[in-house]
């Protein structure tokens, strides 16, 4: 079996500097602490993490986010369809020694895929794990480009932040960044990780240069945090919580500028808000100012940077057990109609 080790899944995505965040070492060994074991598979320039989640009775499931690396989506030559057929008999063989019930892919595309793609089959998954629609910000060009992009609005409030002296900075403190989560989770409805999770998180991707959390505060006092991330050419605003007090001083749009510049001061040509409601934009459009539950409270905000609304590929499922496949399927679709 081609396992491979921590060490050896990073070097081969220095071969693949552009991989998604999600399929990083650091964000394996974050998740191997809550819950799930990473398993690394490479076959020839084909690779991928995939993430085992126990389940009762020794059952498990598989999750592949954001995969799969390297020439997979290219079948044009024999060599290719034989690396690919080569690489997905490993990922079975590693899927039915865990005993997964089925494997969850999210393809890194923008793109749906046939159900066929990669010469499998696979199942059109009633389930995203990611939130499948975001917003993304091209940041490539220069500073006053990116703003004339924006919605008139947001950068006024930015520039006003500035006017009220609100200040931006890196921040090391968790334990206080988790206490403005729990407030901001408590104020908003959404639930927020643990502090360990927040510190793990920290502890692997800020050393390397991949994570930061930045503060904006006015006269010492915080007012709201944000931890970005990044891999590669792309950033990720990945959680953001701030204060009741001082709203005034609209501190989350300078902060989210200040993310934009930190990501584009390490190479990064665009941002991503990371999750928006799943609907297009037009729906979107004519409902963000009455609606407020899930993340349509944060879509009216989001909008106003300049982005391009996005949808991932819809999740594929390869099934390994169809009778509690057809569980899984049936408890999602109860859920949605509920």
């Amino acid at each position: 079996m081609p396992f491979v080790s921590l060490t050896d899944w990073n070097h081969f995505l220095s071969q693949h500097p552009n991989a998604h965040l999600l399929q990083t070492g650091e964000w394996g060994e974050l998740k191997s602490a809550f819950g799930w074991k990473p398993v690394r598979v490479i076959s020839g320039h084909i690779g991928a993490q995939i993430l085992f989640r126990k389940l009762p009775l020794g059952f498990t499931v598989g999750y592949i986010p954001k995969a799969v690396i390297g020439n997979q989506l290219s079948v044009s030559s024999d060599q290719s369809s034989v690396n690919s057929e080569q690489f997905w008999n490993e990922v079975d063989s590693v899927c039915r020694n865990h005993r997964a019930i089925f494997l969850k892919l999210e393809p890194d595309s923008w793109e749906n895929l046939k159900p066929d793609t990669w010469n499998l089959k696979l199942e059109t998954s009633p389930h995203n794990i990611q939130p499948p629609r975001t917003i993304l910000v091209n940041i490539k060009d220069d500073e006053d480009t990116i703003l004339a992009r924006m919605k008139q609005k947001t950068r006024y409030n930015i520039r006003l932040a500035e006017k009220k002296h609100v200040v931006v900075r890196a921040w090391d403190d968790i334990e206080s960044f988790h206490k403005m989560m729990l407030v901001t989770g408590g104020r908003d409805g959404f639930g927020i990780h643990s502090l360990e999770y927040y510190k793990r998180a920290y502890e692997l991707l800020h050393p390397s240069g991949l994570g930061e959390i930045l503060l904006a505060e006015y006269d010492g006092k915080p007012l709201a945090a944000l931890f970005v991330a990044r891999n590669g050419n792309r950033a990720y605003y990945l959680y953001g919580a701030s204060m009741d007090e001082e709203r005034n001083r609209m501190p989350t749009y300078l902060l989210q500028w200040e993310a934009m510049k930190w990501a584009k001061a390490h190479g990064c040509d665009e941002y991503d808000l990371w999750g928006v409601p799943d609907e297009d934009e037009a729906t979107l459009e004519a409902n963000f100012e009455t609606r407020h539950d899930g993340l349509w409270g944060v879509y009216r905000f989001k909008r106003g940077f300049g982005g391009e609304l996005k949808r991932a590929a819809q999740a594929m499922d390869r099934v390994y057990n169809p009778i509690l496949y057809r569980l899984y399927v049936w408890s999602i679709k109860r859920g949605v109609s509920e």
